[in-house]
C-alpha cells in the first residue's frame, strides 16, 4: 500500500531523516515509534506530500507522492499534530468546506458527512462551534476530516496527545474501529498506546528505522533480555566488585548508595534469565554478602523501545559527506513537489 524508499531530508546542518526505508501493508493498524525529535512528524509530513525531500520516494498505491500527488494524496486521510481545524465553524460547516477542497462530488457530500459524523459520534455536536468543544471532541471533529472522501490510509499523529484518560481511552476505540476498513498508522511516543492499538509496530530513532515487527515478535526477539533490581547490604563498589564473577551482564546502574546497602539495576541478555538470577544470588552468597531483594523483569515493549534507541542514540550521526551526498543524489523531488 505504502512504500518509503531511501528517505532523506536534510534542514540545514540538522538531518531529521536518513536513508529511510520500509513498506505499509493494506488493513493493519501500524504503530509509528520514536521518541521526541526522532523524524516521526517529518516522515508523516512527506508521506502525505506536505513536506519536501531531499532524497528518496514514496509511492501510495502505486503513485509518487512528488511526482503523482493528486492520485497519491486522494488515498490519504490525514490528521496533523495540531488538526487544521476552523474554531468559528461548526462541525457540519467545517466538513461541508473540507469535502469541497477534496473535491468531493457535490451530490455525495451529505452522505459523506453523514457517514464520517456517525463513524466518530460528533453527529450531536454538528451544530455547535468547534471552539466550543472538548479536546477530545475537537480530536473526533479532525478524524472525521481525514475520513472525507473514503481514503485507503489514514495517518494520525499524535492523536491522543493532551486528552484526559477517558478521550484516550475513547480515540483508542475509534482507531480499532478505523482498522476495520482502512490501513492505519499511527504516530506516537507513548508506549502503551501503541501497545494497545497496533499490530505492526516501527521504531524511528535519529531518523532511521531501528525495528519493524509485530509486539509479540519484538517481544520475543528480546526475550533473553532481563532487568533485575537488586538491593544489597553493602556498598554500591562491594556489590559491583562481586558482579564481576556474573557472566552476562551488559549495564549497571546504581540506584543509591547509602547508610551500607546499595541499590542497582542490571541488564542481561542471558539466554535463561533464572539463570542469571541464580548466578547473581550464588555469586552474592559466596562473598557472605546479604541480598535484601532481586526482582527480575523481562523484556516489555518499554524496555525493547529502549534498548533500541538508546543502540541508536549510540551509533554515530549522519556526517556531512553523507549530507552532501544526499543533497548531490536528490532526484528532484523538492522542486517536483513544488510544481505540483
Amino acid at each position: 500500500m505504502i512504500e518509503v524508499s531511501h528517505l532523506t531530508k536534510v534542514y540545514g546542518d540538522h538531518t531529521a531523516v536518513y536513508d529511510l526505508s520500509f513498506k505499509i501493508e493494506k488493513g493493519q493498524i501500524y504503530g509509528f515509534l520514536g521518541p521526541n525529535g526522532a523524524g516521526k512528524s517529518t516522515t508523516m509530513n512527506i508521506m502525505t506530500g506536505c513536506l519536501s525531500a531531499t532524497q528518496g520516494s514514496v509511492k501510495i498505491g502505486g503513485h509518487d507522492i512528488f511526482r503523482d500527488a493528486m492520485k497519491a494524496k486522494q488515498l490519504i486521510g490525514y490528521l496533523p499534530e495540531l488538526p487544521p481545524l476552523y474554531l468559528d465553524s461548526t462541525p457540519q460547516e467545517y466538513l461541508q468546506f473540507v469535502a469541497e477542497a477534496k473535491g468531493v462530488a457535490k451530490k455525495d457530500i451529505p452522505e459523506q458527512i453523514e457517514y464520517v459524523m456517525e463513524k466518530t459520534k460528533i453527529k450531536h455536536m454538528r451544530n455547535r462551534l468547534i471552539k466550543h468543544l472538548s479536546k477530545g471532541y475537537r480530536q473526533r471533529v479532525g478524524i472525521a476530516q481525514a475520513l472525507i472522501g473514503h481514503p485507503e490510509v489514514i495517518i494520525l499523529d499524535e492523536p491522543t496527545v493532551g486528552l484526559d484518560p477517558m478521550q484516550i481511552i475513547e480515540i483508542r476505540e475509534l482507531i480499532r474501529e478505523l482498522g476495520k476498513d482502512h490501513t492505519v498508522i499511527l504516530s506516537s511516543h507513548i508506549l502503551s498506546e501503541v501497545q494497545a492499538v497496533c499490530e505492526v509496530v516501527l521504531i524511528i530513532s535519529k531518523g532511521k528505522l531501528v525495528a519493524c515487527d509485530t509486539p509479540e515478535n519484538l517481544e520475543k526477539q528480546f526475550a533473553g533480555f532481563v532487568t533485575v533490581m537488586l538491593e544489597a547490604e553493602t556498598s554500591a563498589a562491594k556489590a559491583q566488585e562481586i558482579l564481576q564473577g556474573v557472566k552476562g551482564i551488559t549495564e549497571t546502574t546504581v540506584l543509591q548508595d547509602e547508610d551500607g546497602r546499595c541499590r542497582l539495576k542490571l541488564g542481561s541478555r542471558y539466554i535463561v534469565p533464572d539463570m542469571f538470577t541464580s548466578a547473581i544470588f550464588k555469586a552474592f552468597s559466596k562473598a557472605g554478602c546479604t541480598l535484601l531483594s532481586m526482582t527480575p523483569e523481562r523484556a516489555s515493549l518499554e524496555t525493547i523501545f529502549i534498548e533500541l534507541t538508546q543502540d541508536a542514540q549510540e551509533n554515530r550521526d549522519v556526517s556531512e559527506e553523507e549530507i552532501q551526498k544526499a543533497r548531490q543524489q536528490s532526484t528532484g523531488a523538492e522542486s517536483e513537489a513544488v510544481a505540483e
